[in-house]
Formats: structure tokens, C-alpha cells, sequence
């Protein structure tokens, strides 16, 4: 497709939202009054959450997405996120994608342990299974929440295969979707994910996805430390305030100093 007619989507990233933030996870959480605030002005703005199938989609025809289209994503799956967010969401009668780590559902979780020293309980596949009645939608982080390019291919490959077949056998539909762990991904992992059967993969590389390979789609993260000018900002940008009123200054400095020579 011509890259001129292909439309720049923001697929924002969140990972847990709770009543209140651990002190030691507080850039990664969202409070529920933030996210409310924040759903409420996408809202107000005239924006419209589209499922990942929708951003497949629109590769054929950019023309079929609403006027202001936003995919919401979540990574990890955490319990508390999965009673917060979505009823927000539904009050608005938007969706959103979970990524789920197939192989800890409803138990804790082990890689926050292995990195942070602490677990966060994960979605139990009841709960999940009214989240899908509910309208939201679900998609792959793995089966134990690895960094899939320090591993070895063979390991790449049980991680994406098997974390697929849990996820569809517990809810009944076709998982085509996938997050990468910490955003480790590399052209191996690329390979076997589209061997694997994905249609999409999500990293955390910090833009708005526009025309780039769909196993390695461009995310705007959201964190619990931005201010709510910031989440305005990275929904356009992909960046926060600070750099971007940084970069506007050093822009003004260089003309003024090249007016001068």
C-alpha cells in the first residue's frame, strides 16, 4: 500500500491499573482516576478504540477505521487491572486487547519476582471469560514471560506455539495476536512468530504505528508518572512534554545562533 494513504494509528500501552500504586510500580501503574480521566477525554475527543483485527484491517483500507481510531492495549494481565479498566472502558463502550502469560493464569507473578522482588496476581480464566463476554479481546504474552531474543530458537518457538494453544483452548477462539516480553524481540524472533501463526506482534518501541511490520507494531506507553498534558502529548507524539519543549528550545537556539552568523 502507498505509504501516503496510510493513516499513523496510536496503539497506547498500559500494564496495571489499581485503586493505588505500589511504590515500587508506580511508573508501570495507572490509578484508576487517571484512567478514567484519561478514557473520558478520549472520549470527549472524539476518539474510537479499534481491535487489533480492525488494525489489520485497515492495511487493506485505511479508509474503513473511524475518524480518530486508538487501540488500547494491556500488557501482563493483571488481576487488578481486569476489575478496574474495563468497566471504564465499557462506560464508554470501548474495547481493548489484554495480552495474557498463558502458562501463570490466575497464579502470581514470577517474572515481576525475578526482576523487581515482589508478584502481582494474575486474571484468573474465569474472569477472563467475562471479560471476552464483555466485549474485550485477548491476544499472547508468552507462556512464562521471557525475553524471547536471549533465548534459544527452540525456546522462542515452545513459548509462542504453546502460550497460542492454552490461550485458545481456555477461551474458546483464535489467539492471532501477540505482545513481546519487555519488547525483546529481534529478526529470529520475528521469523518463528510468524511461523508460529501471528498476525500481529506489539514491541515497545515508542511511536505511533504507522505502515511498519505488523509482528513489530510501534507502542505509545503510558505511565503512572505522566501528568495528564503528557498523555495528551505521547497520544500525538509518542512523547511526553519535558523533551519534546527540550528539543523545541534547542531548535529555537540553533535558528537564533544561524540568524546571527
Amino acid at each position: 500500500m502507498n505509504r501516503i494513504t496510510m493513516r499513523s494509528i496510536p496503539i497506547l500501552m498500559y500494564h496495571e491499573v489499581a485503586v493505588a500504586a505500589r511504590p515500587d510500580f508506580v511508573r508501570f501503574t495507572v490509578t484508576v482516576r487517571q484512567f478514567a480521566w484519561q478514557m473520558r477525554w478520549l472520549a470527549r475527543m472524539g476518539f474510537s478504540p479499534i481491535s487489533m483485527d480492525q488494525l489489520v484491517g485497515a492495511r487493506q483500507d485505511p479508509w474503513v477505521l473511524p475518524r480518530r481510531p486508538v487501540a488500547i492495549t494491556f500488557d501482563d494481565g493483571f488481576a487488578e487491572c481486569g476489575r478496574t479498566a474495563p468497566p471504564i472502558l465499557m462506560e464508554h463502550g470501548f474495547t481493548a486487547t489484554f495480552y495474557l502469560v498463558a502458562g501463570l493464569l490466575g497464579k502470581p507473578s514470577e517474572w515481576l519476582e525475578r526482576e523487581l522482588g515482589f508478584r502481582l496476581p494474575l486474571m484468573k480464566v474465569e474472569a477472563i471469560r467475562a471479560l471476552q463476554r464483555d466485549g474485550m479481546h485477548f491476544g499472547s504474552h508468552t507462556v512464562t514471560h521471557p525475553r524471547l531474543a536471549q533465548i534459544s530458537p527452540a525456546e522462542i518457538h515452545d513459548e509462542l506455539v504453546r502460550s497460542r494453544g492454552i490461550l485458545e483452548q481456555a477461551l474458546a477462539c483464535r489467539i492471532e495476536h501477540l505482545a513481546y516480553p519487555f519488547g525483546s524481540h529481534d529478526e529470529t524472533v520475528l521469523k518463528l512468530a510468524r511461523d508460529a501463526g501471528y498476525v500481529t506482534a506489539c514491541t515497545t518501541i515508542e511511536a505511533r504505528s504507522r505502515g511498519e511490520d505488523l509482528l513489530a507494531l510501534r507502542r505509545i506507553p503510558v505511565y503512572g508518572t505522566d501528568s495528564r498534558l503528557d498523555f495528551v502529548s505521547r497520544l500525538f507524539t509518542a512523547r511526553p512534554v519535558a523533551p519534546l519543549v527540550r528539543d523545541g528550545i534547542r531548535t529555537l537556539r540553533s535558528r537564533f545562533r544561524a540568524g546571527r552568523s
